[in-house]
């Protein structure tokens, strides 16, 4: 199997010029991500590929640090980054693991289209709760193989180096590991069969409201 890092590098950009699949989907997970955003918020966002969504997103927050394994990536998405003149982004590469960052200091942090890529899912959830704040929102779009026909055909594609580690998961898998790491769940929403998006926040200390 080939590693995460070396086939993003390879695929940058092949992935950037694809199209968006499911586009009416996109759009609305940007609209319901940004109804939950204020404009002094602090986003993270891991796994950010070519920059898109952070993109999209920066207007309706403060500051945005959006991170991903692969240099080749974040090479288009800070392009894309100047060519849009966004001045609230920082790029890092990177993983929630390898990068410093400190603890209960984002309002809202992204993980789309990344938790199925993950070996250690719990842990990678584990940490973005540690990250936010009391009252911050963990939004989460995630593809769901457990009960795909992917899954059968998918240790031959890894074989021949043509895709990266996938975590097979369902719905309620993700589910599971949400709540049982401290996340309550505000939104769920399947676009189709094969996906599933999560809205979940992290409790507010007593007495205490996220700015």
């Amino acid at each position: 199997m080939i590693d995460s890092k070396t086939f993003w590098d390879k695929t940058a950009a092949r992935y950037e010029k694809s199209p968006i699949r499911d586009l009416d989907a996109y759009k609305r997970k940007l609209a319901i991500t940004q109804g939950y955003f204020k404009s002094n918020w602090s986003v993270l966002e891991f796994g950010c590929g070519t920059g898109s969504t952070a993109i999209h997103h920066s207007p309706h927050v403060n500051n945005i640090i959006a991170t991903d394994i692969s240099d080749k990536m974040l090479e288009i998405a800070k392009q894309k980054m100047i060519d849009a003149s966004i001045k609230n982004i920082i790029f890092q590469q990177g993983t929630l693991d390898t990068l410093e960052l400190t603890n209960e200091s984002f309002n809202a942090i992204l993980g789309l289209n990344i938790l199925h890529l993950l070996q250690d899912i719990d842990t990678a959830i584990a940490r973005t709760y540690e990250l936010l704040k009391p009252g911050g929102i963990f939004v989460s779009s995630t593809v769901l193989l457990k009960k795909s026909n992917w899954r059968l055909i998918l240790p031959i594609i890894q074989f021949l180096k043509l895709a990266p580690y996938v975590n097979p998961l369902d719905k309620q898998d993700l589910s599971n590991k949400l709540t049982q790491a401290g996340f309550s769940i505000e939104k769920e929403w399947q676009p189709g069969k094969g996906s599933v998006f999560f809205v979940a926040k992290k409790q507010a200390s007593p007495n205490k409201t996220s700015p």
